[in-house]
């Protein structure tokens, strides 16, 4: 590994036929991508969130219970006075199965559930002789208009739940358009990604990534912004942009890591920060610029951290960006993630070994497969299927054998 300091320079409009990752150019056409494989349950960026599928043994038959249960309810509730004569009319009472059913379920088993309640009034009446009687008539009138009233709050319900399920699809869709999953070549290197966000209303965390085909090469970031919540969502998001922004124009890592802290200095509060990893592939080796951040590791011969060789502090502390170089044989795959890695812990806080799991997971031959497997022991680790923290991880893997270029 030879590591060098970066060099700096100032920063032009974008040139002319610069192609954002959105547009790929006739080269990259005549590429295969990597083929996705389907990621183990519990795993994967698209299966760490619950899918659609049969339901277990028993979940089925437990189902239909709870459909049973209003008018189990309305049943018990009649039967004392169908039963006998002396008990006090009841009648209603009956509009807990209603209740009971506009909470729980939709408009048809509610409407179900009214009949239901209506009939058995009407009933407790004829039973007890008062059917005629104007204090009979008062009561069923009640339960009727309440029995409406149900009926009208589960499509109320309904309607709200509709709108809801629509916003988080939009939300989703928006947020997938920041954190874009990539499974593919660019630029003659293979990209895989994994992302986990521990928000359950969110699928964008505080964790971060990106990659951007420039001029200068294919760059890639990935990052970890202080805290949670929707501060930190808000925070990704204008990284990101940022980065998206600046990738193509700045001639090196250092100068695009100093635009960046001065783009976010705005943004950030005064206890903010960023960590990332800044790379850029070419010929034969990686140029990093580490702020902060854990340090990439590096598989191939054999499984290594390249740790930078001064320390940069996080964006939003004010770094003065040190570049270094490593170069990269044939076949070596770098690994990019945050810390929901390395600090994942067992059931006795033994945190994950990342150097061991690694070599054994970085053998697959695939990097789809390598991710897959590593999220699998990760989790078998933790013994969850879902990390509890944000995750992301990036494994990269130049796919041609190229001529190193000189450091100096």
């Amino acid at each position: 590994m030879a590591a060098t300091g970066g060099g700096g320079g100032g920063i032009g409009r974008r040139p002319a036929g610069t192609e954002r990752l959105t547009r790929r150019t006739p080269a990259q056409h005549t590429e295969r991508p990597a083929r996705l494989l389907a990621p183990p349950p519990g795993v994967g960026r698209r299966t760490w969130r619950p899918l659609p599928g049969p339901l277990p043994p028993g979940a089925e038959w437990r189902a239909r219970r709870l459909l049973l249960a209003p008018l189990v309810a309305c049943l018990l509730i009649a039967l004392p006075d169908l039963l006998v004569s002396q008990v006090p009319p009841l009648i209603t009472l009956l509009l807990i199965g209603p209740l009971l059913a506009c909470v729980r379920f939709g408009v048809r088993h509610t409407v179900v559930v009214c009949c239901w309640s209506a009939a058995l009034g009407l009933a407790m009446g004829i039973g007890d002789g008062t059917v005629p009687g104007f204090e009979f008539g008062v009561r069923w009138i009640g339960l009727l208009f309440g029995c409406a009233l149900t009926v009208y709050a589960a499509r109320q319900c309904e309607r709200l739940t509709m709108t809801l399920t629509q916003a988080r699809e939009v939300a989703r869709i928006t947020q997938e358009a920041i954190l874009r999953p990539i499974s593919r070549t660019l630029d003659g290197t293979q990209v895989c990604t994994r992302y986990h966000s521990a928000a359950r209303e969110s699928t964008v965390g505080g964790d971060l990534y990106d990659v951007a085909v420039t001029p200068y090469g294919l760059r890639v970031l990935i990052g970890d912004v202080r805290g949670h919540g929707l501060d930190a969502v808000r925070l990704t998001a204008d990284t990101i942009a940022a980065f998206r922004e600046l990738a193509y124009t700045a001639p090196t890592l250092t100068v695009l890591v100093g635009a960046l802290d001065t783009r976010l200095a705005p943004e950030l509060g005064p206890e903010d920060f960023v960590t990332a990893v800044f790379a850029e592939f070419a010929p034969g080796e990686v140029r990093l610029v580490n702020c902060g951040h854990p340090p990439p590791l590096r598989s191939g011969h054999r499984v290594e951290f390249l740790e930078p060789v001064v320390p940069t502090p996080p964006l939003g502390l004010h770094p003065e960006p040190r570049q270094y170089r490593v170069r990269l044989q044939p076949g070596d795959r770098l690994l990019l993630y945050t810390d929901g890695l390395t600090e994942s812990r067992d059931a006795e806080g033994i945190p994950f070994p990342l150097l061991g799991e690694a070599a054994l997971a970085l053998r697959e031959p695939l990097p789809d497969e390598a991710l897959n497997t590593l999220c699998a022991r990760l989790a078998v680790h933790t013994g969850t299927a879902t990390p509890t923290d944000d995750l992301a991880l990036v494994l990269l893997q130049p796919t041609a054998t190229t001529i190193p270029a000189r450091t100096w």
